[in-house]
């Protein structure tokens, strides 16, 4: 296989997370470029992949103007800001990995699809669980017919108490108006698993959700709008200063520390909660989107699934899923599946921690795995290595704007 030379678009959380498969296979993948408007983030990518200077850009506009100069582009820019480096990328021939989700109105995913489906490209949506090690048990599984024909799957999406805050109160994705609604931000992993595993049409959808909890009139008597000058800041559990100077204490200068400073001192965690928006109190911010919702979806052929997610849980194990069959039952999560046999009545344990590819990244390996199925896709010019191209991620992201359609109209939704 000849080594890929990759162009990363938005030097944030995610793009140092995929370009981070370059390092564990040099041989396969090289980060030649790089496009951040951030001047801390974009130097601390050059000198971690020894980026020449032609080829480091403060936007993506810029990297787009010069000669194709890579193989392919990681684009990992904020979420309303996906459809124009897509058009601009695949129209310069580059081969495109795009950060979920595709975009964040139908119209815009539809103008993604119509972008790339007739050029010769590679293009994928990093819709990790797909290619995580687990999901690819559970299908083998499914496959071997275990527990016979699906009938129906319940799945929680434990965002988790300070993840939530993190992100979705005080962060990035926060607001519809700046990014996109809370199902599709988060959760369109979700609903592309569960369309990916029934593997049938969704012929109808219906949500119900709201911000319940994260709001000014929950707001603690005596408490101010930040964390560090807070009386009540004690007795909080979603305190900033409790969440960031614990990543500190135990020295995890990762996510999520690593997007509110590039300090990891006490003074530069400090500063960071004192005069950016990662110190706020959670009951004082301009967030709107919901802290919890359920979607319930019928398939062909009278299957179900359901699905939850919610803020107000802890993080471990990550995201817990039931299939149900004629002949069995899996349970589980990214650590562990279980297989109930009806027939015999007994059940056998997979322990997903044995599998060397589930501590090489996040999503229990998914992050590599996605990677790994990209670099081999561009490299033998084969399509068939990416599991989430552009049929697929339109159709499971139209799934979800139906869904979030019946939440705010409170109806059923036939597709």
């Amino acid at each position: 296989m000849k080594k890929v030379k990759v162009l990363v678009a938005g030097a944030g959380n995610r793009g140092f997370a995929y370009a981070e498969y370059a390092k564990k296979h040099p041989e396969l993948m090289e980060i030649i470029g790089v496009a951040e408007p951030r001047d801390n983030y974009r130097n601390i990518f050059v000198d971690q992949y020894n980026i020449k200077k032609e080829f480091v850009f403060k936007s993506w506009q810029e990297a787009v103007e010069k000669e194709r100069f890579a193989d392919a582009v990681i684009i990992a820019t904020q979420d309303q800001q996906h459809v124009e480096p897509t058009e601009a990328f695949a129209t310069k021939g580059y081969h495109i990995l795009l950060e979920k989700p595709m975009a964040e109105t139908p119209e815009s995913c539809k103008k993604i699809y119509n972008a790339v489906k007739d050029k010769n490209i590679m293009f994928g949506v990093c819709h990790v669980l797909r290619y995580a090690p687990y999901t690819k048990k559970i299908k083998s599984i499914i496959d071997s017919g275990a527990i016979g024909d699906i009938v129906s799957i319940q799945r929680l999406e434990p965002v988790g108490f300070w993840h939530y805050a993190h992100s979705y109160v005080r962060g990035n994705w926060r607001n519809e108006k700046t990014a996109s609604f809370m199902l599709l931000a988060k959760s369109c992993h979700d609903i592309d698993w569960i369309h990916y595993i029934m593997n049938k049409k969704c012929t109808s959808v219906s949500s119900f959700g709201s911000l319940k909890y994260f709001k000014s009139e929950n707001k603690p008597e005596g408490a101010s709008d930040r964390c560090m000058s807070c009386k009540a800041e004690n007795e909080c559990p979603y305190s900033a200063k409790k969440i960031y100077m614990g990543f500190l204490k135990e020295e995890n200068f990762d996510w999520p520390l690593n997007v509110i400073t590039t300090d990891f001192t006490i003074e530069g965690v400090s500063k960071a909660l004192e005069e950016g928006p990662y110190g706020r109190c959670v009951f004082a911010c301009d967030n709107d989107v919901v802290d919890n919702q359920v979607v319930n979806m019928q398939f062909k052929d009278n299957c179900t699934a359901s699905f939850t997610m919610t803020a107000f849980t802890d993080m471990e194990g990550g995201r817990r899923t039931t299939i149900f069959g004629t002949r069995g039952e899996i349970r589980g999560n990214e650590d562990k599946i279980e297989v109930y046999d009806f027939k015999t009545k007994k059940t056998t344990v997979i322990d997903m921690k044995e599998d060397e590819a589930y501590a090489e990244s996040s999503h229990g390996g998914g992050d590599f795995a996605l990677m790994d199925h990209f670099i081999k896709a561009v490299a033998n010019n084969d399509s068939s290595f990416i599991l989430s191209g552009p049929e697929e991620t339109l159709s499971s992201h139209l799934l979800v704007f139906n869904a979030e359609k019946s939440r705010k109209e409170n109806r059923v939704i036939e597709l």
